[in-house]
């Protein structure tokens, strides 16, 4: 037997994936945001001029394809959507002022496997493209914030926030915190050491306890902005809490990629174990390593729905999932009247009615046991009698009542 490839999985009830995809969309579609789909094959070096060649993706977890020998191209699947939005922006010359868009569909990166992290797994997309007041930040939180405690009813998360600053301001801070890393060099772990000189501010994302202690004491971006960027997280703050959204600074939040700049954040709960961020983002600047003449201050946010259906499953009788449509079943008592049946469920699905024949010619008490397990609310039994008379037997299977109609006048019934 061949399984599936390691870091994979299959979903066998898409319930609360569609649920999560669904309440989504109408959240978005209610902030006048626009969907959009991008390729999942992307030019290698769309990421390695946007991501930064020494973050964990770049150097990793990219999924490269093998091209032909004579192919000059070179592909890879994608690992995260933000870039290939901005692709798109760029290309395609859009004009709109901001440009508020949202997708989804799977991402693919190359890393360990752990408990709602997969090889192949989906995430739900967000950007404002040219936006450059932080009052957009303010929104795209509060607007997520919504989303998570109102349409999908959690509880059990938290909102950390921290601000990077601008170019210049991280130019400066990074020289500090390189003098911290090289007093504290030997207290640090060997990713640690590494980035301190090629990557220094990842050295927060470390799960090391002995150096996330030790960063405690580190000096931190925003006690070292330039005066645009104290008003810019001075405003911020103060509207999240206009708002009435709950947050946390950490001052170790950088989030793992290199185009962040000035608001990260992340929504985080204890229910996912070690790896327990499931929505992360912030504002970035990837435009003009994309070939961008001018700057495009934008921002975005991802979540991932097998984490958010990891956090659901505890809660899902409180969801106003849509009901599966009401079952009928239809048991042709023989061979005889297996046409009869075929024609019958051609009809009933005509008709938007949702239904199963069951075609194995098993005993009748089989097949209504069956039926049962289906959760049918109507079995229709076509038996001789009702092939030579036209008529068809139905049976409510919630109340036990049982009629038996003119096989024209099936959909009338059921319209009853």
């Amino acid at each position: 037997m061949i399984n599936q490839v390691k870091g994979t999985h299959d979903v066998l009830d898409l319930t609360l994936h569609n649920f999560i995809i669904e309440q989504a969309r109408i959240h978005m579609q209610h902030a006048y945001f626009t969907e959009i789909t991008t390729p999942i094959l992307e030019s290698i070096d769309l990421f390695k001029r946007t991501l930064g060649t020494e973050t964990d993706v770049i150097s990793k977890e990219m999924f490269v394809i093998e091209q032909h020998p004579n192919s000059s191209e070179r592909i890879c699947l994608r690992p995260e959507a933000t870039a290939p939005t901005t692709r798109a922006f760029l290309q395609h010359g859009i004009q709109q002022q901001p440009w508020k868009v949202f997708s989804h569909g799977p991402m693919f990166r190359y890393e360990r496997p752990q408990k709602g992290r997969y090889r192949q797994f989906n995430q739900f997309n967000i950007e404002v493209i040219n936006a450059g007041s932080i009052a957009h930040d303010t929104q795209m939180i509060a607007m997520l914030e919504r989303f998570f405690s109102e349409r999908l009813k959690l509880v059990n998360y938290v909102l950390f926030i921290n601000f990077l600053g601008c170019s210049a301001d991280r130019a400066e801070y990074k020289k500090t915190l390189q003098s911290f890393l090289a007093d504290n060099i030997a207290s640090i772990c060997p990713t640690c050491t590494q980035r301190a000189t090629t990557n220094s501010m990842r050295v927060f994302d470390c799960k090391n306890s002995t150096c996330q202690k030790l960063y405690l004491n580190a000096p931190f971006i925003a006690d070292h902005l330039c005066q645009d960027c104290i008003s810019d997280w001075q405003q911020l703050k103060e509207q999240l809490t206009i708002l009435s959204i709950s947050y946390a600074y950490n001052p170790l939040l950088v989030r793992g990629l290199d185009y962040y700049n000035k608001t990260v954040f992340e929504f985080s709960s204890t229910d996912l174990g070690a790896q327990n961020a499931f929505c992360g983002g912030g504002r970035y600047e990837l435009a003009q390593q994309c070939g961008a003449l001018q700057p495009v201050p934008s921002l975005g946010a991802a979540f991932g729905t097998e984490r958010l259906a990891l956090m659901l499953e505890s809660i899902v009788d409180s969801l106003t999932i849509k009901p599966k449509p009401t079952l009928h079943v239809i048991i042709p008592l023989s061979e005889k009247q297996q046409t009869l049946a075929l024609f019958c469920a051609d009809l009933l699905q005509r008709h938007n009615f949702c239904t199963e024949t069951l075609l194995d010619n098993k005993s009748v008490k089989n097949m209504m046991n069956k039926a049962h397990k289906m959760g049918a609310t109507y079995v229709f039994l076509l038996g001789d009698d009702e092939q030579e008379k036209k008529m068809v037997t139905i049976k409510n299977m919630l109340t036990g009542k049982q009629d038996t109609i003119a096989q024209a006048d099936i959909i009338s019934y059921l319209k009853k």
